[in-house]
């Protein structure tokens, strides 16, 4: 006999079998895949395949062969779980068990083969977004990274006007609420929301009583509940497993047999005879289940506990030691960042007062050119009124005998004295310029004198703080001396710290209670939200039900506990 595996995407595991003589029988094929995945919770599981359009389960105890299982090579199972647990929390022990059974019940709710709330998917969907990508981070989860997943169910969907970035946006709020849980503990939360929800765990079959009305049977963890065909979240009646004295079949007509010997008993028919051993087979299961948790756990099961806190608190005390050093890191790297800001500050500012120097130069060398030039012009000045002055001079020595020639000599005499009063003061005018560009001058040596005494001071900053980055930045380089830390972790627990985990325990239940009052009211929230976009033309016959029994205030837990303490509904359904 050969065996092949093979793993879906949904995290279902199925087996291909081919067989050459070899007589295994159904446990030993069993118990090769349990240690195949490193399974010891076995009793919840099964493996499961399909004959003539009806589910069936491989038995432990007989030969695989002599199973009515298809003739056709190679033979198909699939690795599945049979039985639930009442609280997922308290009963599943192993990291593996939670996971293969939150992969399962996810894709029963995306296949609506189990009925969700429109706001609890919204929540469903976030904590499975957690549990596949770590924690949010907006610079890698950017809008649209879950375009690609399936995450919520198709009826929902169709239900409300919303787009699938509006449904992104919403399931993303909550993901980001989720942040510092690992896998196991997301997917944990998932469970422990999905264990409330009606349909869970529940095993449903089409039945008819002596009357011949149709009913559907259902069998969970809790016991057997019968139902109306079109109402699959509350039954009509419930017989829990502490109060079924007796359960038989025979033929095709099965019957239970009450505690209470004052109420009737049941009879029902099933379709085929096939069905009645696949009832018996989920009947005694889960009452062995249900007897086995009211009871002390086993060696087992206790070594099997003690193991995972002890593997729990290892887990904790190392996501602590990470955190620890990942912010270490964050603040070193911060602080790198600040100090390579003020680096490239310091370096700014000396670039600006190096640019200042360089036009404080040029404008010292442009206003000592033109003190010169205006100094040359001033001298200019003087020598041509002094020419003008020689000029007057000589026009006045010179005889003019006629009147005309002394009109004309005397108004030359008049505007050579006026262009000699201009030069003056032209050239007293030039002096008094020449005077400020020397003073101007002055300041402008003086002004790149402080410059030049600046620059000098930021180099100086600058050195140090090179200095300092140099060092900052080879920090991360000594984070592994946090090995003296790791080596001071023995993971030696001792009693103080087992008594120290059970005070965290108790403390994490107490803030679980105030949290679950927190969730449920953002769950209304959201259902608050959404309702504006919902069609209700849109609206299965599921959806009215759920609306209508939360308007009543009915859950799972009390609706069973209701219609397990009423007799007349089933002296209804009773056989008269």
């Amino acid at each position: 006999m050969s065996v092949g595996c093979q793993r879906k995407k949904e995290g279902r595991f199925i087996y291909r079998v081919v067989c050459r003589g070899v007589k295994w029988k159904g446990k030993d094929l069993f118990d090769l895949v349990c240690r195949t995945l490193g399974l010891r919770e076995t009793w919840f599981f099964g493996l499961q395949y399909t004959i003539k359009d009806t589910v069936a389960w491989l038995k432990m105890d007989k030969k695989v062969l002599d199973h009515d299982v298809p003739t056709e090579e190679p033979v198909t199972f699939h690795f599945l779980a049979k039985f639930y647990p009442e609280n997922a929390e308290e009963e599943l022990v192993q990291e593996i068990t939670q996971h293969l059974f939150f992969l399962q019940v996810k894709k029963q709710i995306l296949d609506e083969k189990i009925y969700c709330p429109p706001e609890a998917s919204v929540l469903l969907a976030s904590y499975a977004v957690q549990a596949k990508y770590g924690d949010y981070d907006p610079n890698v989860h950017k809008r649209g990274f879950l375009a690609q997943e399936e995450l919520l169910p198709k009826r929902v969907i169709n239900l409300y006007q919303m787009t699938p970035e509006m449904w992104e946006e919403r399931i993303t709020a909550w993901y980001a609420e989720h942040r510092g849980r690992a896998r196991d503990e997301a997917e944990m939360e998932y469970l422990k929301i999905a264990q409330d929800l009606e349909m869970y765990g529940v095993n449903y079959f089409a039945i008819r009583n002596k009357k011949g009305t149709e009913l559907l049977l259902g069998v969970d963890a809790l016991g057997l509940h019968i139902y109306d065909p079109d109402n699959r979240l509350t039954p009509k009646i419930s017989f829990p497993w502490n109060e079924i004295r007796n359960i038989s079949y025979s033929d095709k007509e099965f019957t239970i047999k009450p505690l209470d010997k004052k109420i009737d008993v049941f009879k029902f028919n099933s379709s085929k005879l096939r069905v009645n051993k696949l009832i018996l087979q989920l009947c005694i299961g889960n009452h062995d289940l249900f007897m086995r948790r009211r009871k002390a756990d086993s060696l087992e099961v206790q070594q099997m506990k003690a193991q995972a806190r002890e593997e729990k608190a290892r887990k904790q005390m190392e996501r602590q030691r990470l955190a620890r050093e990942k912010k270490m890191r964050e603040e070193a790297e911060r602080t790198r960042d600040e100090l390579e800001r003020r680096l490239m500050q310091l370096k700014e500012e000396a670039t600006m007062a190096n640019e200042a120097l360089m036009r404080s130069e040029e404008t010292a060398d442009l206003l000592a050119e033109k003190a010169q030039i205006t100094e040359e012009e001033a001298k200019l000045l003087a020598q041509k009124a002094a020419e003008a002055e020689q000029e007057m001079q000589r026009i006045k020595a010179t005889a003019i005998r006629t009147e005309e020639e002394k009109r004309l000599m005397e108004q030359k005499v008049l505007e050579a004295e006026m262009l000699a009063l201009k030069m003056a003061e032209e050239s007293e005018r030039r002096a008094k310029e020449a005077d400020q560009l020397k003073q101007d001058l002055q300041e402008a040596r003086e002004s790149e004198r402080r410059a030049k005494q600046k620059l000098l001071e930021i180099t100086s900053k600058s050195s140090y703080t090179q200095s300092m980055n140099s060092s900052t930045t080879a920090l991360p380089t000594d984070l592994p001396s946090f090995n003296l830390i790791n080596e001071s972790l023995s993971f030696d627990f001792k009693d103080t710290d087992m008594k120290r985990l059970s005070m965290e325990i108790e403390k994490e239940k107490v803030e679980y209670m105030e949290k679950s009052k927190h969730l449920q009211e953002q769950l209304n929230e959201l259902k608050t939200e959404i309702e504006a976009l919902k069609l209700k033309e849109r609206e299965t016959a599921l959806d009215i039900l759920h609306n209508e029994n939360a308007s009543r205030g009915n859950s799972k837990h009390n609706t069973i506990k209701k219609v397990s303490e009423g007799s007349s509904l089933f002296e209804g359904l009773a056989e008269p």
